[in-house]
Parts: structure tokens; C-alpha cells; sequence
């Protein structure tokens, strides 16, 4: 029996045990990691195309979990150091890439993904600015790879910090970028971060939309025809999904149910993500991208942690 073989018997065994209780958030995603650099994943096209599907749907179930009050309440609550935050990454974000003399559409998706939600945010800013084929790939590959690393970090840090579980969802929430990645951190670091976690992270994400129009707009000039921005839809689902188990009777107990089921897809998506990290993107994303993303995301993280640790932002 060959690798391919061996791959092709094992991935969907793994596939159905992240769906259980017995695997972990970041087994499920080392899981993956080995699959795609020693197996090899004969699935790729199939867990790249799953990945996205099964990261909205899990979201949209975790809104089912959720009530919108709170999520209403947390989002108002932080837009004045959300404004700030994001102003922040981008400015420190374009001069790094001026400094690395990076292509301009890779620093600016680089940076908006490190601002607010990593791939989704790169997914819809990309076709805003109109940005080319390999300079997603690049983007992607980076915030891709700084997720797993902070999947990884981000949980022994928050003990040896002391932090809170309240702390620690807020946390994650602001310095990571991918929502799987958020809530599989705050999952590891115990399950009331996750709803914090969630919630700060998800009313951050809705910051997608004014900054895919204001770059769109400042890319007008350069901008050709036939390429609409990605929408976040499942934003809008976990908030619909939220209005029915806040204001529906007799949904929170269902919606409880479709919430745990939730977390375990996100389990599974984290196994797929893993699945994905193929040698080719890891060249693709290069030296110079890496540096800039890894500095700006230990600058975004180190400076939210602090500001949290001093009280500045609760």
C-alpha cells in the first residue's frame, strides 16, 4: 500500500473522529498538517472547496448559541478601539510593506486580513482592488500560516499571562485572524471563551463590508470591469440565526443542540485547512510576505494583550 492509498483509508476516518469529542482543535489541525506533507491529501480539491462551505455553516450554527443582545451589546461596546485597531494594522501594515518592498496588493490584503478576519477579509477586499491571482495565493498562504502558529501559541500564552476566560476570548478574538482559528483557540483554552470569542470576533467582521467599499473606491481608478466583491454572507446567517433563538420561543433549547453540533464541524474544518497547507503554498507565500505578516500580527497581538492586561480594552 502506497502513501496515496494509505491517505485515501485514513483521511475520512479522521474526518469522522474530529467530529467527535475525543479530538481536539489543534490534533485535528497537526491531523491535517501531516496528511498534506507526508501522505499527501488525494482529496485536496474536494477539502478546498469544504473548507469555506463548512467554515459559513459552522458559523452560522454557532449563531444558534448566541443571543443578539449581547452580540448587539459587544459590537457598540468596542466600536471605538475596533476604529482604532484597525486604523492601526493597516497603517503599520503598508509602511512594513514599503520597508520590505512588497507588490502593494499583497500588502494591503496581508494587512487587512491581519485587521479584521484573516481569508474572509482577504476574499473580499481581493476582487475589490481587483488584485491578481498569485497575490491571493500569497495573502492567503501568509495569514494561513500565521493561523496555525497562533492556534498553537495562543492557549499556553493566555495561561502563562494569567488571563481570564473573558480575557482570553477577547483576545483571540482581536489578534487572530481566522474565525476557525479564534474559536478553536478558545475552545483549547476552555469553552467561556468561546461565546466572547465568537461574538467579539463576528461584530468585528461586519467592518468587512464599509472597507471592501472604501477600497473599492480607492481603486476605482485602476479598477476593470466583471470582478463584484465576495460578501461575507454568513455573517448575515449568524445573525438571523441569533434573531431566531433570541426572539423565537422554544428555539434556544433546539438552537443549544445545533450550537454543539456547530463546534464540531469547526473541529472538522480545521482538519481540512490543515489538509490544505501543501509545499506549494508555503513557496508561494515566500520570505519577504511572512515577514511582513508575522510583524504585523505580533504587533497587533502584542499591543491588544497589553492594552487588555492594562484595562484599556474589556
Amino acid at each position: 500500500m502506497n502513501r496515496t492509498q494509505a491517505a485515501r483509508i485514513l483521511m475520512p476516518l479522521v474526518a469522522l473522529l474530529c467530529l467527535t469529542p475525543w479530538m481536539s482543535s489543534a490534533l485535528a489541525l497537526l491531523a491535517g498538517i501531516f496528511f498534506a506533507l507526508v501522505l499527501g491529501n488525494p482529496f485536496h480539491e474536494k477539502t478546498e472547496v469544504y473548507t469555506h462551505r463548512l467554515l459559513a455553516c459552522s458559523v452560522v450554527g454557532l449563531g444558534c448559541g448566541m443571543n443578539l443582545l449581547v452580540v448587539a451589546k459587544v459590537g457598540l461596546h468596542g466600536v471605538g478601539y475596533t476604529i482604532v485597531g484597525i486604523v492601526l494594522t493597516l497603517a503599520v501594515g503598508a509602511i512594513l510593506g514599503r520597508l520590505l518592498k512588497l507588490e502593494r496588493e499583497i500588502a494591503v490584503l496581508i494587512s487587512v486580513g491581519t485587521a479584521i478576519c484573516g481569508g474572509s477579509a482577504i476574499a473580499a477586499v481581493g476582487p475589490a482592488i481587483r488584485a491578481k491571482s498569485h497575490s491571493m495565493t500569497v495573502a492567503l498562504g501568509t495569514v494561513f500560516s500565521l493561523n496555525a502558529l497562533a492556534l498553537l501559541l495562543f492557549p499556553p500564552l493566555g495561561y502563562y499571562f494569567s488571563l481570564t476566560h473573558t480575557q482570553f476570548g477577547l483576545w483571540s478574538a482581536l489578534a487572530i485572524h481566522d474565525t476557525s482559528s479564534v474559536v478553536g483557540s478558545a475552545l483549547q483554552f476552555g469553552s467561556d471563551s468561546v461565546q466572547i470569542a465568537t461574538t467579539v470576533k463576528l461584530a468585528r467582521a461586519l467592518w468587512i463590508v464599509p472597507l471592501t467599499v472604501v477600497a473599492s473606491w480607492a481603486y476605482s481608478k485602476d479598477a476593470k470591469a466583471g470582478m463584484p466583491a465576495k460578501r461575507p454572507w454568513f455573517i448575515l446567517g449568524f445573525l438571523i440565526a441569533a434573531a431566531v433563538v433570541t426572539w423565537v420561543p422554544g428555539a434556544s433549547e433546539a438552537g443549544h443542540y445545533v450550537e454543539l453540533v456547530a463546534r464540531r464541524t469547526l473541529v472538522l474544518t480545521l482538519f481540512c485547512i490543515g489538509a490544505n497547507l501543501h509545499g506549494h503554498i508555503l513557496k508561494q507565500v515566500g520570505l519577504l510576505p511572512l515577514v511582513q505578516g508575522f510583524l504585523l500580527w505580533l504587533f497587533a497581538g502584542s499591543a491588544t494583550l497589553a492594552a487588555i492586561l492594562m484595562g484599556w480594552v474589556s
